[in-house]
């Protein structure tokens, strides 16, 4: 049965339905139109929910970065990638995953390739292999063809693995969308080069895959571009909005808060500090805070600490009581949703429905894996 806001206990993550629809719509027409297969990385929202309203509309399978994300999901979903290192135990988890999912993994070592081949026999599976480039992130990913060719070859030689191709995260691209041109040209001309040399050597890539919410509304600029793997913009976040990737319209989560406190001339304080808004500061921006707020976005939330957050009103004529309620639109929602439990389906000022986030922290398997080692 419906609810109305006033029930909540604050603070509560709240997802606006008609914008997260809309959200999730605008993507799938867009890699449908250009002819990007869209495996979209649930560490957004981390739900189930979602990702099964995301296959519905054509998403050809699932994105994780644990292997704990990529438990939950094989639960609505049979084709999914591990987009991070499989090493150690992370590899015979990720093999030990039911066996009518399809299972790929990225990649960029020798040794990840010997982990994840050894727990694929031993969970006799097929795994397929995606190796992973470093485009400018500079975080994972080999440097050279020459490196991406001599990892595809050695993959080719450890069955059951099979090379698919390779995967890219171009992280590092955070301008505003309009200011982008010259780093898109250059991913692009490195991309074709890329696919060119590992061509020439007998191990052209079948699937050449690339994330990020802001560059995914000009992916079809990248030829050889065959897949995207966004995230953020099924939800959307402040920073998202900064850099013109989605409008403010498309924020579709926020965090409900109570005004605690006005005893402080010029500022206000709510009941969502840290624990519910993490610490993230704005990326690819020039504001500061750790978010703003729906309502009032001139006012910023200038300070934390884990309960309590603090919201500058000197931009702003707006006089706020002890005991209203505001909507703050978070720096990094992704960082937001793993902080909770529960995230409450709104549409206007009444809650229709609640999900769990599934797939938050490590899961229980890790703990009892390490308790039986005692």
């Amino acid at each position: 049965m419906a609810t109305l806001l006033d029930a909540l206990e604050t603070p509560a993550p709240l997802v606006d339905l008609e914008r997260l629809a809309r959200n999730l719509d605008r993507m799938a027409a867009f890699a449908a139109i250009n002819g990007l297969a869209l495996r979209p990385h649930i560490k957004t929202h981390k739900s189930t929910r979602i990702a099964a309203e995301q296959l519905d509309r054509g998403a050809v399978g699932l994105t994780c970065a644990t292997p704990f994300e990529a438990e939950v999901m094989s639960e609505v979903c049979a084709d999914i990638l591990l987009a991070h290192p499989p090493v150690g135990q992370r590899a015979h988890r990720i093999a030990a995953l039911p066996p009518q999912v399809r299972v790929t993994v990225a990649l960029d070592s020798m040794r990840a390739i010997e982990d994840i081949g050894a727990a694929a026999k031993e969970h006799d599976r097929r795994v397929q292999v995606l190796i992973e480039m470093d485009m400018g992130m500079h975080r994972v990913g080999v440097q050279t063809a020459d490196e991406a060719i001599e990892l595809a070859r050695m993959v080719r030689r450890h069955a059951p693995l099979d090379y698919a191709g390779i995967m890219f995260y171009p992280g590092h691209i955070r301008a505003h969308v309009d200011a982008q041109d010259a780093a898109m040209a250059q991913l692009a001309g490195r991309l074709g080069v890329l696919i060119e040399a590992l061509d020439r050597a007998g191990v052209r890539p079948r699937v050449v895959s690339g994330g990020s919410t802001p560059t995914a509304w000009r992916a079809q600029e990248i030829e050889g571009l065959n897949e995207i793997r966004p995230g953020t913009y099924v939800y959307n976040d402040r920073t998202t909005a900064g850099i013109g990737a989605c409008e403010w319209e498309d924020c579709a989560l926020t965090v409900l808060a109570t005004v605690v406190s006005t005893a402080v001339p010029g500022q206000a304080v709510v009941d969502a500090g840290s624990k519910a808004l993490g610490r993230e500061p704005m990326r690819g921006g020039a504001d500061d805070g750790f978010g703003i707020l729906l309502e009032y976005p001139e006012v910023t939330v200038t300070g934390m600490s884990e309960e309590h957050g603090i919201l500058d009103l000197s931009r702003s004529d707006w006089k706020p009581a002890v005991g209203e309620r505001v909507r703050i639109i978070p720096n990094h929602v992704c960082i937001v949703v793993h902080l909770n439990d529960l995230v409450y389906g709104v549409r206007g000022d009444v809650v229709e429905t609640s999900w769990s986030v599934a797939a938050r922290g490590r899961g229980l398997r890790q703990a009892t894996a390490w308790a039986e080692t005692r």
